[in-house]
């Protein structure tokens, strides 16, 4: 809505200069300018906001070369740039108002593995569950566990030296590294690796950059060895930042610069590939689930855990689990955690075992159990109960819970929000409880609400204290809480930073390492980068740079947050309490969300990058001025832009005019609006409702395209072209329809009616007319034998076989079906935004749908995802006026109905691929349907995938096909490829309709399989 800056304008000159230069250099990569792929990597899991000058992305080593010898020339000696991987950094590590170079999206390629040797050769862009993925089949993994696994990369966690679960058997990052291939800021590429002897001596003599690092790392490690070993702390975590205590064997004389670069936060060198050590996959597992009165109990029974020989223990506060049970990753684990009877759970420690011997493995399992049942039937310990799990998809799901556990924190009622800035503190485990006492008189001194877990094993405690950081004096109490807590754990013998590293929180550097190892630190930045250009501010500045480095105090997120106007903050809430946390960048490709990143590998194209954009467009509307609550409603009133002027605009448009809204409806237009983040997310952050907000401004001022009606409007075409279908397919066949179709109207496919049409099929099948006078006049027994179907026109006109098969299933059942009147659902205006025609079609359909439940008659849909537009839009649209009628899934209604008696196995067997929508809205359909298949004598598997790729019409749209076709291939091609295609059933009709376009096979919907099997 609001003109900006051209993107030219909008970049410092000598930024601009560099990258058009860059793109005459044999750089394959890519550049991105546009104002919206700058704030798509603006932010990360911080309270921080940097908006950097433009964002690279590398193809290769080779590429990064041609950045750094081009920045070389004396024209470019001010362009400054910063590494990044996954973005889940909690510090603001990678964040940065120059260059960000980004090796994420191409430089992901895992290269070599030696099984012999234990160690697998990757590019830094490789997310950690991309590469566990990898060495699986061969029995290995690479065993640093941490709860950003999905979407972390290695560079990032070479980066952060991470750690996570189970460190204290499987150490940090930098325990697994066995060498690095880094890029220099002068173009030099460092291969680094343990050196001793000749071969250090040769690297230590060379006459250049790489000879000078090594000079300087043995002159400070070999005089300052005392210094070292005394100054640094006793951790199983380790500060980032230059180890000085494991670079240098002084018995040896070797070198190992990995050390170095392990932890450095990118302040060093760009690293691109890594040579990792990898193990084998324990063979047995255990985990426990110990339940606590409170949470100081679990904090203060960690050690008496750790001493039985455990992996981990972990430590999770009431606070994330109540959270956890109002997400839908409870709907996995509450029977692997259930409540104990008259006792409240205020703790929880999460204990597992590994043993490569069963004998062992049993040993150290029933030692646990029997001291646990004494202290249980003692009462002691303020121990309660205890569950057991050595099935690995159980534990895998509570783990699954606890990684969660970071963005659960934001869901938090309130405009404050736990945020991350003394969430790693690390102290000596024997030292934990009574500095958690300590730590939370401070929060409580300042009545601060917070979460807490954490890697009790280790000393490490997550603790996320609650503040608005739209309010500038909480922002202040953010400071006062960060230096109390540093002196706190100085005090304790602890880190600030035991695991997530100082980004941000660099400042207070020389206080933990000491003035003398401090100027050492500064000297080693100084040999590697001399003019202080690669992640400038971040662990220190070289030695002769009178720069500061990076504050707590840096700009935040909330500096420009606090711009929206409280009540616009309020009412597009999910869009505003995007925390960040990355969850929807999971690189698993069965995760049903967000498809659109996972094939664009675009940060723009996911719920964070949408949620920011949003965000953004939001304060430039306020800033100039616009209320956008009365615009909405001024719109809802009619009152919206003549279509003079919006063609006027739509023109200027064209002519290249700027205006950041078409940037934002770039990434709207990717949407699939399959709806997974909205219960996906954490945070819950819900892209289909506030993209329909965004698109229905934004058609005030620009004119739509004729596909936006082609869609929003199939509710009314499709029953009057159900009339005739032959007559309308004939023309809908032929390919100058379909190519006038694609060039005019930009939809490709279009699926052609059914013939006969479902009035005609249920001719001969003998199903009761639709008679409200003779339904109202039924008593309360005959009522219980009838089922009212409620019709949607996707199903209806375009795939009638299932409806008809659905009356025929409900009339084998032995009740009598009626169908209901066709009523538009508007699931399809709301798609495309065209919420006041949206609002008024939801109200017309409710007041039917409301008077149908008045007749006590079950009510059942056939899609999933128009059922749910019931339950969610029209609830967000109608408010209290929506109702209290319910429409239920076909599996649902019948799942109450089954008998006792369950029909002898058949020995069939079905797999169901599930609708996105349907199996993130309502997880338990999948199970729904197993048990009724079971009942019925049928073995029926729920198919992990993601999104087919068709959502509605976005597969149609040709501007979508080649993603819409890719995102298919991402897990749907494979899985259909494994079975038998007339045993594969989707309850989907879009996802029925891709697989028909690309495997020239239609699926059947489950109702269809039940049919053949009663």
């Amino acid at each position: 809505m609001i003109p900006n800056l051209s993107h030219q304008e909008n970049i410092k000159q000598d930024y601009f200069a560099f990258l058009t230069a860059l793109s005459a250099t044999n750089y394959s990569g890519e550049i991105e300018k546009s104002y919206a792929s700058r704030l798509a990597v603006a932010t990360d899991n911080s309270v921080y906001q940097c908006l950097p000058q433009a964002v690279i992305f590398p193809r290769s080593t080779q590429d990064i070369v041609e950045i750094c010898k081009l920045a070389q020339a004396d024209q470019f000696s001010n362009i400054r740039f910063s590494p990044r991987g996954g973005g889940t950094g909690t510090n603001g590590q990678s964040l940065s108002n120059d260059l960000v170079l980004d090796l994420s999206r191409f430089m992901n390629q895992i290269i070599e593995l030696n099984e012999t040797e234990g160690w697998v050769r990757v590019q830094t862009g490789v997310v950690k569950d991309q590469l566990n993925e990898f060495l699986r089949p061969f029995g290995l993994f690479f065993s640093p566990d941490l709860s950003t696994s999905n979407r972390a990369t290695i560079g990032g966690m070479v980066s952060c030296d991470a750690s996570g679960q189970g460190s204290l058997v499987y150490g940090k990052t930098s325990d697994h590294v066995l060498a690095l291939t880094s890029v220099l800021v002068d173009g030099h590429v460092l291969e680094s690796a343990p050196l001793k002897g000749d071969a250090l001596v040769e690297q230590s003599a060379r006459q250049d950059t790489i000879g000078a690092i090594y000079r300087q790392v043995i002159e400070t490690c070999s005089t300052k060895q005392q210094q070292i070993e005394q100054g640094f702390p006793k951790l199983n975590r380790f500060l980032t930042g230059y180890d000085l205590k494991h670079v240098y064997d002084a018995e040896t004389g070797g070198v190992d610069l990995t050390r170095i670069l392990c932890g450095a936060e990118g302040s060093l060198a760009f690293i691109t590939e890594a040579k990792l050590h990898v193990q084998k996959i324990p063979t047995y597992r255990t985990l426990f689930n110990i339940k606590y009165d409170s949470f100081q109990s679990a904090l203060q029974n960690a050690p008496f855990l750790v001493q039985a020989n455990a992996l981990s223990v972990e430590t999770i506060d009431s606070k994330v689990l109540n959270l956890a049970k109002q997400d839908i990753v409870w709907h996995s684990v509450s029977q692997l955690i259930t409540d104990v009877p008259n006792k409240i759970v205020d703790g929880l420690n999460v204990v597992e075992f590994v043993e490569e011997d069963a004998e062992s493995q049993t040993q150290k399992v029933n030692d646990l159990i029997i001291k646990l049942d004494k202290l249980i039937a003692n009462e002691e310990a303020g121990v309660i109960a205890y569950q057991i799990c050595d099935d690995l998809d159980d534990i895998n799901k509570i783990y699954g819970m606890r990684k969660k556990a970071v963005g659960l924190l934001g869901k938090t009622a309130g405009s404050a929000k736990p945020i991350p800035f003394v969430e790693d503190t690390c102290v000596p485990p024997e030292n934990l409880a009574a500095y958690i006492i300590e730590f939370r008189q401070l929060l409580d001194d300042h009545n601060l609400h917070y979460g807490m877990f954490g890697h009790v094993d280790a000393g490490v405690l997550h603790v996320r204290p609650a503040l608005d950081m739209c309010d500038p004096e909480q922002e202040k109490i953010m400071r006062t809480i960060s230096d109390k807590v540093v002196a706190l754990t100085s005090k304790y013998k602890g880190l600030m930073w035991g695991e997530h590293g100082k980004g941000f929180r660099s400042e207070y550097s020389p206080e933990f390492f000491g003035e003398e190892l401090y100027v050492e630190l500064r000297k080693i930045k100084a040999v590697f980068d001399p003019q202080n250009r690669v992640n400038p501010g971040k662990i220190c500045t070289p030695i002769d740079s009178n720069e500061l480095l990076v504050s707590v105090d840096a700009v935040k997120r909330g500096t420009f947050d606090r711009q929206i106007p409280i009540k616009v903050r309020t009412s597009f809430k999910e869009t505003v309490d995007c925390n960040g946390n990355g969850l929807c960048f999971n690189y698993d490709t069965k995760s049903p969300m967000c498809p659109s990143v996972k094939v664009t590998r675009d940060r723009r194209h996911s719920p964070k990058g949408r949620a920011g954009l949003m965000r953004e467009w939001l304060r430039q509307l306020a800033n100039n001025d616009i209320d956008v609550l009365q615009l909405e409603e001024d719109l809802y009133a009619g009152k919206n832009a003549s279509i003079f002027r919006k063609f006027v605009n739509t023109l200027a448009k064209r002519k290249g005019e700027y205006d950041f809204s078409h940037e934002v409806m770039e990434a709207m237009q990717g949407c699939l609006a399959c709806k997974a983040c909205t219960s996906q997310c954490p945070i819950q952050v819900d892209v289909p409702t506030f993209r329909a907000r965004f698109m229905h401004i934004y058609h005030d001022r620009y004119l739509r395209p004729l596909k936006d009606y082609f869609v929003a409007y199939v509710e009314q075409y499709a029953p009057v072209m159900g009339k005739a279908p032959q007559f309308f397919n004939f023309f809908m066949g032929m390919k100058l329809t379909a190519a006038l179709t694609e060039k005019f109207v930009g939809m490709v496919d279009i699926p052609l009616l059914s013939s006969p049409s479902l009035t005609a099929s249920l001719k001969i099948q003998d199903v009761l007319e639709f008679d409200l006078a003779k339904l109202q006049a039924l008593t309360d027994a005959e009522r219980k034998e009838y089922v009212l179907i409620v019709q949607d026109p996707f199903t209806t006109y375009y795939d009638a076989d299932v409806v008809r098969d659905v009356v025929l299933t409900i009339k084998k059942l032995g009740y009598k079906p009626v169908i209901l009147p066709f009523k538009a659902n508007g699931k399809p205006q709301h798609i495309k935004g065209f919420l006041d025609k949206f609002a008024k079609t939801a109200k017309d359909s409710a007041q039917f749908l409301n008077q149908m439940a008045t007749l006590n008659i079950p009510m059942v849909g056939t899609d999933p995802a128009m059922v749910l537009c019931y339950r969610d839009e029209y609830k967000k649209a109608l408010g209290e006026n929506r109702g209290e009628f319910h429409v239920h899934l076909f599996q649902e209604w019948l799942l109450t109905r089954l008998s006792s008696d369950k029909t002898p196995l058949t020995g069939k067997q079905y797999f169901l691929l599930g609708h996105c929508t349907e199996v993130t809205a309502e997880p338990a359909s999948g199970g729904d349907w197993a048990k009724i298949f079971n009942h019925f004598g049928a073995e029926f598997i729920n198919v992990a995938v993601g999104c087919c790729g068709m959502a509605g019409t976005y597969g149609h749209d040709v501007t979508h096909l080649a993603d819409s076709k890719a995102i298919y291939s991402l897990s749907w091609e494979a899985e259909i490829a494994k079975r038998e295609r007339s045993q594969c059933l989707a309850t989907g009709y879009s996802c029925r309709s891709q697989v028909k376009r690309i495997e020239g096979h239609t699926l059947k919907h489950p109702v269809q399989a039940l049919l053949e099997i009663l």
